[in-house]
C-alpha cells in the first residue's frame, strides 16, 4: 500500500482536529469530537477514515441509493471489506454524501470550512494482473511429446536440450487453441530434462521369443509360483506384473522407487502368493526376481469402473487378481489420501494407491480426471485401491503418468504464454508457481492459503530473481485455496532494491472538501494563513524559504539579505517578524545600489511585483512540489499574509496551479 498526501497544506490560525474515531464514534453524542459551532467562523479540520467509518459509509442511505442507480452496489459492499474506496465508488462523488450525514462530526461546520479527508483508494492495477488471474491452462500430452520426438517408441515425456520447449510449445498451443484471440493468456505446463535421454538399443538384453507364463489365472493364496511376465504399471509401493492368466501386484514396500523397473520390462519372479485387503499379491522382498529383457506389452480393454461396478466390487468375499479398468470422477486430495469420487456410487470410492510425485501433479484436489490402471484391493470396506498407469484430465489437455520409453529425470515448468500477431510466445513479466515451488514452500498441496502469499511469495521472488534491480516488477501467478475452492490468483510485486513487496493498488490519499452553500464539495484548492508576529512556525517557514531562495537565486541576492539572515529587502519578506516589509527607506538602507534612481513609489511597486510574481511562487514550488492541476477543475492556492509599512495590514494573494509544483499569479488585493 502506498501512502502520501495528495495536497500538503500547512495551516496556521486554524483549528486542526485529528479524527482517530473509536468504534463508538458513530452515535448521537459523537464521542471524541468537538461539534463545530454553527455560528462560528470557517475553520479547517482533519478527518481520517478508520474501519468503523468504512463500515458506516456503506450504510448511509444516500450512498446506497446512488450506488444502486449507478449499478455499483457490489463495489460498495467491498468498501467495508477492503477498508478502501475504489474507481467505481469514486470518493469525489461519494464522500460529500458521507460528510452530509448528520452523524459526520463536522456536519454543522459553517460555509467556507474545509475538511482534509484521509482515506484509502484502490486504483487500477495493470491490466496484465487481471488477465493473469483469468488465464487458461494447458498440459502437454504424451501424444504431443511423441510428435516432438518423432517416434512412438524412442521418446520421453519431456523436452530436452535437443528438443527445447521454446521450439515446440507455440505450435502445440496453436493447435490446442485454434480460436485464440489477441491477448489471450495460457499457462503451459510441461516437463524439461536437463540432459539428453538415452533410448533403448538392440544391444540391450532381449530374450528372443520371450514366452509369458500362464499361471496367475489359477493362482491362489499360499501358492508357490514362477511367473514370466511384463511390468505393466508402478506406484511408490511396488509394481504390476502380468502374464497370460492375469495381473498381480508385487509389493516392494512403502519406500519403493517407482522408476526401478520400467513398463515393458520382462521379468521372472518366483515367490509365494499372498493377499492384502481382498487382493492377491506377491511380496517382492521374499521373492526371487530377475529382469530378462524388455519388450512391448499390449494392454487389454479396460473395464469401466462405474458406480454399479464399484458398489458390487466392495462386497466381494474372495481375494482376486488385479483388474485393468478406467475410473472417472472428482479428485479429493487431502495431502495424505487421494480419492476419486464416483458419480452415483452409494458407498464405494476410488483410491489412488501410493501415488508417485509425477502422478500427484495430475491429481490436484478438485480435479476432474479419468484414471486408467489396476484395481488391486479394497481398503476400509469402501475404498477401491488403484495403481495408476495413465491419468487424463477430463478437459482438452492430458498428462501421461508413465512413459514406455526409458525414464529420465525432469522437472515441471509452468510458463505463461500470450497469443499475439497470429502466434504464441512467452509472456514477459509473469512467473508461475509449479509443483516444486509449492513443495519447497512446505505446502501439502499445490496451492497457498490464508496469509501464505504475503509471507511466502516475497521469499520465492528473492530466491528466483537474485539479481533483480530496483523498480523491477513481477506478476506472480499461483493457486489459492479458500472456502473449499481453489482459484487462480495473480499478484503484482515490486522490488525496492532490498525486498519484494506487494503492490495491491491501494493508495492512502488526503484530499480537501469545502462546504459551500450548505454542501460539501471536493475542492483541492488550498488556503494558507501566515499570521504576523515573531516565532510563529508557519510564517517563519514560508518567509525563511523566500529569504533563502533570494540569497541563492537572485543576482546580488545576498546583498539584499540582512546580517541576521532571516529577512531581506529584495521584496521585503521577514521570517523574524512574520510579515512583508515594503518600507522603501529600509530597502535603500539595506542595499542602496539595488534601488538607485528610484522613487519611494517605484521601490514599493517593484517589491510588490517581485514578491507576488517571482519570490512567493518560487517558495510555494519548494514547499508544495506535489501540487498539480486537475482535469476539469481549477486548483488555487490562496495565501493570507500581512504587510508592514509602519502599520500592519492584512492582504490576500491568489495563485493558480498550472503544472506540477508550478504556480501562476492571479491577483492580490493590495
Amino acid at each position: 500500500m502506498k501512502r502520501y498526501l495528495k495536497h500538503i497544506t500547512v495551516l496556521a490560525g486554524m483549528t486542526l482536529v485529528m479524527a482517530g474515531c473509536s468504534e463508538n464514534s458513530w452515535n448521537d453524542k459523537l464521542d471524541g469530537f468537538e461539534v463545530p459551532d454553527k455560528n462560528g467562523s470557517p475553520e479547517t479540520y482533519a478527518f481520517t477514515m478508520t474501519p468503523t467509518e468504512y463500515t458506516y459509509f456503506t450504510k448511509v442511505s444516500s450512498i446506497v441509493n446512488l450506488a444502486k442507480q449507478e449499478g455499483v452496489s457490489a463495489a460498495l459492499s467491498q468498501v467495508a471489506a477492503n477498508n478502501c474506496l475504489s474507481l467505481a465508488i469514486n470518493p469525489q462523488t461519494y464522500m460529500p454524501l458521507f460528510m452530509a450525514n448528520p452523524s459526520f462530526p463536522y456536519f454543522s461546520a459553517v460555509d467556507g470550512s474545509a475538511v482534509k479527508m484521509t482515506y484509502n483508494v484502490a486504483n487500477a492495477l495493470p491490466e496484465g494482473v487481471a488477465l493473469g488471474a483469468a488465464s487458461g491452462s494447458y498440459v502437454v500430452t504424451e501424444e504431443e511429446y511423441k510428435a516432438v520426438w518423432e517416434s512412438e517408441d524412442d521418446y520421453v515425456n519431456a523436452f530436452a536440450p535437443s528438443h527445447p520447449a521454446s521450439k515446440s510449445v507455440p505450435a502445440i498451443l496453436k493447435a490446442a487453441f485454434p480460436d485464440a484471440h489477441d491477448g489471450q493468456l495460457v499457462v503451459a505446463t510441461y516437463q524439461v530434462a536437463a540432459q539428453e535421454p538415452v533410448f533403448q538399443t538392440p544391444d540391450e538384453p532381449v530374450v528372443p521369443g520371450f514366452e509369458m507364463s500362464d499361471v496367475l489365472g489359477t493362482a491362489a493364496k499360499g501358492d508357490q509360483v514362477t511367473v514370466n511376465g511384463y511390468v505393466t504399471g508402478a506406484c511408490a509401493a511396488g509394481f504390476m506384473l502380468a502374464d497370460k492368466g492375469g495381473t498381480i501386484f508385487v509389493y516392494m514396500g512403502s519406500s519403493y522407487d517407482a522408476s526401478t523397473y520400467k513398463i515393458g520390462d520382462q521379468m521372472t519372479i518366483t515367490g509365494e502368493v499372498g493377499s492384502y485387503n481382498k487382493g492377491l499379491q506377491i511380496t517382492g522382498g521374499s521373492a526371487e526376481m530377475e529382469v530378462t529383457g524388455h519388450g512391448e506389452y499390449t494392454y487389454p480393454a479396460p473395464v469401466k469402473f462405474d458406480a454399479a461396478y464399484a458398489d458390487n466390487a466392495i462386497t466381494r468375499a474372495d481375494d482376486a487378481l488385479a483388474v485393468y479398468a478406467t475410473i472417472s470422477g472428482k479428485v479429493s486430495n487431502n495431502g495424505k489420501n487421494i480419492n476419486i469420487k464416483i458419480d452415483g456410487a452409494e458407498t464405494a470410492q476410488g483410491s489412488v494407491y501410493y501415488a508417485t510425485d509425477a502422478q500427484k501433479e495430475n491429481l490436484a484436489d478438485g480435479a476432474d480426471v479419468t484414471l486408467t490402471g489396476y484395481f488391486i484391493a479394497i481398503a476400509g470396506k469402501r475404498y477401491c485401491n488403484f495403481v495408476a498407469v495413465d491419468i487424463k484430465a477430463n478437459t482438452a489437455s492430458r498428462s501421461a503418468v508413465m512413459s514406455r520409453a526409458l525414464d529420465i529425470e525432469s522437472t515441471q515448468e509452468n510458463v505463461m504464454y500470450v497469443y499475439s500477431g497470429n502466434r504464441w510466445s512467452v509472456a514477459g513479466g509473469y512467473t508461475v508457481l509449479g509443483h516444486a515451488d509449492y513443495q519447497a514452500m512446505g505446502q501439502r498441496y499445490d496451492n497457498l492459503s490464508n496469509d501464505g502469499p504475503a509471507t511466502l511469495l516475497p521469499k520465492y521472488l528473492a530466491l528466483t530473481f537474485p539479481y533483480a534491480a530496483t523498480g523491477d516488477e513481477k506478476m506472480v501467478v499461483y493457486n489459492y485455496y479458500a472456502s473449499s475452492t481453489t482459484t487462480r490468483r495473480c499478484d503484482l510485486y515490486t522490488y525496492d532494491g532490498t525486498a519484494w513487496s506487494l503492490n495491491d493498488g491501494v493508495e492512502t490519499v488526503t484530499e480537501q472538501y469545502v462546504k459551500n452553500g450548505g454542501k460539501w464539495v471536493y475542492d483541492p484548492s488550498v488556503v494558507i494563513t501566515l499570521p504576523a508576529g515573531r516565532g510563529i512556525e508557519i510564517s517563519t517557514l514560508y518567509y525563511q524559504t523566500c529569504v533563502d531562495w533570494i540569497k541563492n537565486n537572485v543576482p546580488d541576492g545576498a546583498k539584499y539579505v540582512t546580517s541576521y539572515g532571516n529577512n531581506e529587502y529584495y521584496c521585503g519578506t521577514s521570517a523574524y517578524q512574520g510579515n512583508v516589509d515594503i518600507r522603501p527607506d529600509k530597502a535603500r538602507e539595506q542595499y542602496a545600489a539595488g534601488y538607485e534612481g528610484m522613487s519611494d513609489e517605484q521601490i514599493v511597486e517593484l517589491m510588490k511585483k517581485r514578491f507576488s510574481e517571482e519570490v512567493l511562487p518560487a517558495a510555494l514550488s519548494i514547499l508544495h512540489p506535489d501540487a498539480k492541476p486537475i482535469d476539469g477543475l481549477d486548483v488555487f492556492y490562496t495565501i493570507n499574509f500581512s504587510v508592514y509599512t509602519g502599520t500592519t495590514t492584512a492582504y490576500v494573494i491568489k495563485y493558480k496551479v498550472t503544472g506540477p509544483g508550478k504556480f501562476e499569479f492571479v491577483e492580490c488585493d493590495w
